[in-house]
């Protein structure tokens, strides 16, 4: 349940509604809405008390009082009522602008880094992607160089003025990463490791928040709850494509997941084509397709020498290739306009 209150509503008259939905047996917290504040109040009813709800009503520095039915609230659109932007280094992400992230899918050495965060910021690109710590399918498989690479990454992100994002897999990682990145990643096969979501909704930085191959847009968002319940809303969302019966891609792009969400959640939202492409020839028309559909950003994995990338090359861009994207998704994002105008029917 959630009770909004109305600008200028006095701290005493806050304080009586707080203590009046804890003796009702609920924890309630409170949260910043659009030019107010409201109450939170967390408690599972299948339909809470009319004799409550009309209580809290009654009072005249109540706006209105909402039985939220969507397990998440503190992501909710519904409830904040304005759109967050979140801070990603000197840039900012979901503030109208298309915001760029580029980088290989594995840090490999700091020449071919440096080469390629060069060409990425000449692209207009605001964030350097990497991975220390990579998930593999088979515990034989390659999965990064660990500290060292992400020391390579921040040094690289220094020397050209870029952000840097990369992947935190484990909860007891997450202070390491921390201290070297400005974004961590949450990947997609740990979107549901609820203990890490816990621990990066603690520390500071924010979070990018790769949806599941698997998981439903509610399952998504719940997810993101997870992290803004320990107090760290600054979260943004990343489709990279979900699984299928189609096998002529490695993942399904869902276009129609970054619109659902749009109307549920007031975080910010980036595509990943890479990954939902699995061949580098598909990323530039899926990633033109997530900013028709209301994407504020993309993350594409990008090398100077696709073919010589450690993981992933057949998914990765050229920086020429990457350069052509960045201009194209503008040009979609300008022809189409702000995302609210553009999807009001």
């Amino acid at each position: 349940m959630i009770v909004l209150l109305k600008p200028g509503a006095p701290r005493e008259e806050i304080e009586r509604l707080r203590a009046s939905l804890l003796t009702a047996g609920c924890d309630v917290r409170e949260i910043e809405t659009s030019g107010a504040c409201a109450l939170l109040a967390e408690r599972y009813w299948e339909d809470p008390p009319t004799d409550l709800i009309s209580q809290l009503s009654a009072s005249e520095h109540v706006e209105r009082v909402i039985h939220a039915g969507k397990p998440f609230k503190l992501v909710s659109l519904e409830i904040k009522g304005q759109r967050t932007q979140v801070k990603f280094g000197k840039s900012t992400i979901g503030d109208g602008s298309i915001a760029l992230i580029a980088g290989p899918c594995t840090i490999a050495d700091y020449e071919s880094l440096a080469e390629t965060a060069d060409a990425a910021k000449e692209s207009g690109a605001i964030g350097l992607r990497g991975g220390a710590y990579k998930p593999a399918t088979s515990p034989y498989s390659f999965q990064g160089f660990g500290k060292d690479a992400l020391r390579t990454l921040r040094r690289v992100a220094d020397e050209t003025g870029l952000a840097v994002v990369t992947e935190a897999m484990d909860p007891r990682r997450v202070e390491i990463v921390a201290e070297l990145a400005d974004m961590i990643q949450i990947g997609a096969r740990n979107m549901q490791n609820f203990d890490l979501l816990r621990e990066v909704g603690k520390q500071p930085k924010p979070v990018l928040l790769k949806r599941a191959m698997s998981a439903t847009v509610d399952e998504w968002l719940c997810a993101a709850e997870y992290i803004a319940r320990e107090g760290n809303e600054a979260i943004v969302l990343c489709e990279r494509g979900i699984r299928t019966f189609e096998r002529s891609t490695r993942n399904t792009l869902d276009v129609s997941s970054i619109a659902v969400a749009r109307t549920l959640t007031h975080l910010p939202i980036i595509a990943d084509p890479s990954h939902s492409a699995g061949y580098r020839r598909f990323v530039k028309p899926l990633a033109l397709a997530a900013v028709a559909a209301g994407a504020d950003g993309l993350i594409v994995e990008v090398h100077p020498r696709p073919e010589q990338a450690i993981k992933d090359g057949t998914q990765t861009v050229s920086t020429d290739e990457f350069r052509g994207i960045a201009d194209a998704a503008r040009r979609v994002a300008a022809a189409i306009g702000p995302h609210e105008d553009a999807f009001v029917m």
